[in-house]
């Protein structure tokens, strides 16, 4: 939806090889969302605050605040003016935590409006700030990227890498894969696959143009047959296909009479 609002409104195209990475991005996150498990049930700050201390979900949270670090100070200052991936990961992996802000901050509300001290909770402060550093990080550097680079390029490779963070995040903290059945996995590793094709179509090639020159002869628009047909090849017969002498068994007489009619090749007139 995005690069096509792109291309209408900022005049920005997508070349083959990106419009096919697109849809394949779309198809992916599809059947990724289709398969998918039920996330588990959390009602209260005291169960959201037990996942919240898992030990899968601290070493999660850790290795994404260290990469998103690491791709600010080390990789944004050398490689973030000519790789697209550079801003949009952070965005993304920051994205996916400010998604479990939201889940806690949604299930404290939710106690708020049932009468429950909420205020005084200090879960749902950190949540709050956590949820505000996250969003104001992920828009700044989501405005890099779109400053950068094409906007048909940007946001369709945001959208699949930040649902993807998110579903890996929320897998993790719900522990939504221990119970899931063996058409599931395979759809969500299948979708997943179809993700990073898409991806690599929309980067490694967004740069490339792609003109009618490029297709095969026979499709090329308005391109001659290089192999002529029968008939022209037959109307114009080439000299070693003339006989040099005429044939013995007739006569002199004969003979003229059949070079009169037959027409002298131009190269056998040369």
């Amino acid at each position: 939806m995005y690069a096509v609002l792109s291309s209408i409104f900022l005049n920005e195209q997508l070349n083959v090889h990106g419009k096919i990475g697109c849809i394949l991005s779309i198809l992916g996150s599809t059947v990724m969302v289709i398969h998918a498990p039920q996330e588990e049930e959390v009602s209260s700050l005291e169960s959201m605050a037990e996942k919240l201390k898992d030990p899968g979900f601290i070493v999660f949270a850790v290795c994404v605040l260290v990469s998103s670090l690491l791709l600010i100070f080390v990789a944004g200052p050398r490689y973030g003016q000519s790789n697209v991936l550079v801003y949009v990961l952070v965005c993304s992996a920051i994205g996916s935590l400010s998604v479990s802000c939201v889940k806690g901050l949604g299930i404290a509300l939710k106690e708020l409006f049932s009468g429950k001290p909420v205020l005084k909770e200090p879960l749902a402060w950190v949540l709050l700030v956590c949820l505000v550093i996250c969003i104001s990080t992920q828009i700044n550097y989501l405005n890099k990227a779109l400053d950068i680079f094409n906007t048909s390029v940007v946001t369709p490779i945001y959208y699949v890498l930040f649902t993807t963070a998110v579903m890996m995040c929320s897998a993790i903290l719900f522990k939504e894969w221990q119970h899931m059945v063996l058409d599931n996995i395979i759809g969500s590793i299948s979708g997943f696959l179809t993700i990073v094709s898409g991806i690599f179509l929309l980067h490694a090639f967004r740069d490339m143009p792609f003109t009618p020159t490029l297709l095969p002869l026979f499709l090329q628009p308005g391109r001659a047959d290089p192999h002529p047909p029968w008939s022209s090849a037959d109307r114009h017969q080439s000299c070693q296909h003339q006989p040099l002498l005429p044939s013995e068994d007739k006569g002199s007489q004969s003979a003229e009479e059949e070079e009169e009619k037959v027409p002298v090749p131009a190269c056998a007139a040369q």
